[in-house]
């Protein structure tokens, strides 16, 4: 792949986006709870998203040495996974990945029972297994504004356990959507939770093999509602998704509505237009902390001042999400500024430059969300191959649109 991608100014999107992936999140979670199962299930409408393709391969692998490479979501669930099936592993990672915290899953996790050491730095991987020694204790207590991939990745594993698992969240429960997803594809295979308020309840239970689709994918959707949102003329057709979804990102559909983006169901396909917008958004990411990137480069770009609330996992994603998205809004001349540590406020550009060229800082979030700014200048990516982590063909989805030179 070419070190950077140009895209040329296209201002006017009419077509499908036929190549939008499945949902990478309901994938992984489909992918461990079906290897509990006994990986009796095929599971159908398979994401050929890098990280889902890691956890396919490696899930059942015999490997001792594990690489997840820069798949934050594969490393959780597979230490929980491994961890509580008495597999003996070394799982390891890129050098960002050595860098993000996971101290607080190995710590649940060596409560129950299981033994785990790190081989470098304490509290990050990457992580050794040694063995489930038997269940310690049915309680834990965890904090709830961590990555909910780490309740996730624990309540996953839970049924299995002799004494099932109570998790009690203290304090702000972020990502909530994401633990309600994880509930909904657990019933699926047969296993019942119950998540109400602070607490997480999952008692032993067997899980059992049944037939199960994947969705495609809201946040991969959600850089065609900014193309929508930033483009003169918009119609934008997105195949498999559903309005009622188990994803929390189809919360999109609600922020880009006052960002000017009307979407509607036809023919079982998802059809974006163009609306009138509004001057001001306000809106807590705490739910779907992966719009963050998307949200603020339309504001940015469409004049439209933003307060935000919720952005502070973006800090341990892929790269520092908040720092990233600072210095690339400024090359269009606006600006985000954190007011304390929990509220943002985004400055929109007064004048748009004709060209720029971005950064990716190897996030495939910060190359798809920049994108959409080819409706209103010519623009610049670097690394575009970021974006095998979650949408494989997304600059091939653009050459449809005439955006990407063929």
């Amino acid at each position: 792949m070419n070190t950077t991608i140009h895209l040329k100014r296209t201002n006017v999107l009419k077509g499908t986006a036929s190549l939008l992936p499945a949902s990478k999140s309901i994938n992984n979670r489909a992918l461990i709870i079906n290897a509990l199962a006994g990986s009796k299930t095929e599971i159908q409408n398979m994401s050929d998203a890098n990280d889902v393709q890691l956890m396919l391969r490696l899930v059942n692998s015999p490997d001792a040495t594990i690489d997840v490479e820069d798949a934050g979501t594969t490393m959780r669930f597979l230490t929980a996974y491994f961890a509580i099936t008495n597999q003996h592993k070394t799982l390891t990672g890129t050098s960002r990945m050595k860098e993000r915290p996971i101290g607080i899953l190995v710590n649940a996790l060596r409560s129950l029972g299981a033994e785990i050491s790190y081989t470098e730095k304490d509290g990050y991987p990457p992580l050794k297994l040694s063995g489930f020694s038997g269940q310690k204790t049915d309680i834990l207590r965890i904090r709830g504004d961590v990555s909910s991939q780490f309740i996730s990745a624990l309540m996953m594993v839970a049924p299995i356990l002799p004494k099932g698992l109570t998790l009690e969240l203290e304090g702000k429960v972020g990502s909530r959507p994401y633990i309600e997803m994880t509930a909904s594809i657990m019933k699926h295979f047969g296993a019942d939770s119950k998540f109400t308020g602070n607490k997480v309840v999952v008692p032993h239970q067997s899980y059992t093999s049944a037939p199960f689709t994947v969705e495609s994918d809201w946040s991969g959707a959600s850089y065609w509602f900014a193309f929508a949102a930033l483009a003169e003329q918009a119609e934008i057709y997105l195949p498999k998704l559903y309005l009622q979804s188990l994803q929390g990102d189809s919360v999109i559909v609600k922020i880009m509505d006052p960002l000017g983006v009307q979407a509607t169901m036809e023919n079982g396909l998802l059809k974006l237009t163009r609306k009138e917008s509004k001057k001001e958004l306000h809106w807590d990411f705490t739910d779907c902390p992966d719009l963050g990137q998307t949200v603020a480069v339309v504001c940015a770009a469409k004049g439209i001042k933003g307060y935000f609330t919720g952005l502070e996992s973006l800090r341990i994603k892929e790269t520092d999400r908040i720092a990233a998205l600072q210095n690339e809004l400024q090359k269009i001349g606006a600006n985000l500024t954190e007011e304390d540590s929990a509220h943002w406020t985004l400055i929109p550009s007064a004048a748009l430059p004709t060209n720029a060229f971005f950064n990716t800082y190897r996030d495939h979030r910060m190359a798809m969300a920049f994108a959409p700014l080819a409706t209103l200048m010519e623009v610049e990516i670097e690394k575009p191959e970021v974006v095998k982590k979650s949408y494989p063909n997304f600059w091939n989805d653009l050459k449809t649109f005439g955006v990407v030179n063929s």
